[in-house]
């Protein structure tokens, strides 16, 4: 499943839940990201949170605890000039 719809399941629980019950109850999801994916589960156990109050506590955990891998190229962005004043990364073409 795509981080959007991660958020859809997040949003779809009652909240306040523990971790290990919000694990229990969705935790068998697979997050889908560029090079393959990982359970739902392992990745709130990650966040290293006990509790939380609400969707958005829980869809900002989930979200910062995504393993590198899930955001493809690390500092890679097509769209950001460097900025004036600055070296900026060199061109790579692959």
């Amino acid at each position: 499943m795509t981080l959007r719809e991660t958020a859809d399941v997040l949003a779809s629980q009652s909240y306040p839940l523990t971790a290990d019950e919000l694990a229990d109850a969705i935790g068998d999801h697979e997050l889908a990201h560029p090079d393959g994916s990982e359970s739902l589960e392992s990745v709130i156990e990650r966040t290293g949170e006990t509790r939380f109050e609400d969707a958005q506590d829980a869809t900002f955990a989930v979200y910062s605890a995504l393993d590198a891998d899930a955001v493809g190229r690390i500092g890679y962005s097509d769209r950001d000039p460097t900025p004036m004043g600055t070296d900026g990364p060199g061109q790579v073409s692959f």
